[in-house]
């Protein structure tokens, strides 16, 4: 059996990180789902950049789709392109979401990163990816920001399912799933609304390491590579008290399921770590890894499957933490920081997918090709 998929036999989902439209008719997806067990696959604005932007995977698509209407506006091309590549996935993993009564099988489509700080906005563009994709295993990305909160809220009461992104603290992570939860209590059909809190992992260790290593003590240098896993696995604490407490066994016992932890950004940036560190120490019940490719690939050569990690070395997690705070590293501020410059980098990667894709729609338009 794959690596990969042992990590169900610890109740942990496997999603993947990526989508390409060659990956989805090609057959590598419907590979994964059978060989690896993958069950979701997530999308972002940079994921979207390039795979549309960077590839010719789309400009047979592009000139079908002038040829259609040759007056479409680039936001316009865009979006047909992105909707296609998110029913198609959908659909190759609607038997996974049949098969876990609605709870797993979901493909995630971003609101515009332009909205980070617009409730009314996020909603509004929430409801016309809901309504133009029409599948019931879409998950909508919408980030933890002050303004996606309320966001979140609304469109899980409304029954549309939610991914809840760029989470990077504790305080995030309480936010979302407060959110989750107010947003079910207003639902009529809370078994009909999923969602997961997607929190982000190795950003923390790129950005806590840094401060460690301006600190060079003995100390500081023996912590680095340890905040992000310590940082995850407390909001897993957290997770537990909130979900398997009895503040949600109301909501339990009307159908409502939790929400779960999501670690994304999983895979590792420094050289120097483990390949497979973020999801050999993450691994436990009712979570989901949303692996990008060379993770997928390098944890299926030689990841090891040791049980439910994500609930061990609680107390050195606290430890972790503390010893931050000690050396004066403020995570709170690190981890606002690193929210607000991932809502900027998917802002960015957004306008330049937009500006690509203007110039291969003038190509295809002038008869040049893509």
């Amino acid at each position: 059996m794959s690596r990969i998929k042992r990590l169900a036999e610890h109740g942990q989902s496997v999603w993947l990180d990526y989508i390409r439209r060659s990956l989805v008719t090609g057959g590598g997806l419907a590979r994964l789902i059978e060989e690896d067990g993958v069950s979701g696959m997530t999308s972002n604005p940079t994921i979207f950049e390039k795979a549309i932007a960077g590839s010719s995977d789309y400009d047979e698509a592009i000139a079908s789709l002038l040829a259609e209407e040759r007056e479409i506006d680039t936001r316009a091309l865009y979006d047909r392109l992105a909707v296609e590549d998110i029913r198609m996935a959908a659909d190759a993993l609607r038997p996974a979401f049949d098969a876990a009564g609605g709870a797993d099988g979901f493909v995630s489509l971003e609101v515009s990163p332009h909205l980070a700080g617009d409730t009314a906005g996020t909603v509004a563009d929430a409801r016309r990816l809901w309504a133009v994709v029409a599948r019931p295993n879409l998950m909508i990305k919408v980030p933890a920001t002050p303004a996606g909160i309320p966001a979140i809220e609304a469109l899980i009461r409304d029954g549309i399912n939610v991914n809840v992104t760029l989470i990077f603290s504790l305080s995030h992570y309480e936010d979302a799933a407060r959110a989750y939860i107010r947003g079910v209590e207003r639902c009529e059909r809370p078994a009909g609304a999923a969602s997961v809190a997607s929190f982000f992992v190795s950003r923390v260790d790129t950005s806590v390491d840094r401060l460690l290593d301006e600190i060079g003590t003995e100390e500081a240098l023996a912590l680095r590579g340890a905040a992000a896993v310590a940082n995850a696995r407390l909001a897993y604490a957290r997770f537990e008290e909130i979900f398997r407490g009895g503040e949600f066994a109301v909501l339990s016992r009307r159908g409502a399921g939790v929400q779960r932890p999501l670690w994304a950004s999983t895979g590792t940036k420094n050289p120097d770590y483990s390949d497979v560190l973020y999801v050999e120490e993450l691994i436990g019940p009712q979570t989901v890894n949303t692996l990008p490719p060379a993770t997928m690939d390098a944890f299926r050569d030689h990841g090891e499957v040791r049980g439910d990690t994500i609930g061990q070395g609680l107390d050195r997690a606290r430890a972790v933490l503390e010893s931050l705070d000690r050396l004066g590293i403020d995570l709170d501020r690190v981890t606002s920081t690193l929210q607000e410059e991932g809502v900027g980098a998917f802002a960015s990667s957004h306008d330049a997918l937009l500006a690509a894709l203007d110039g291969k729609r003038r190509a295809v338009a002038a008869g040049g090709g893509g």
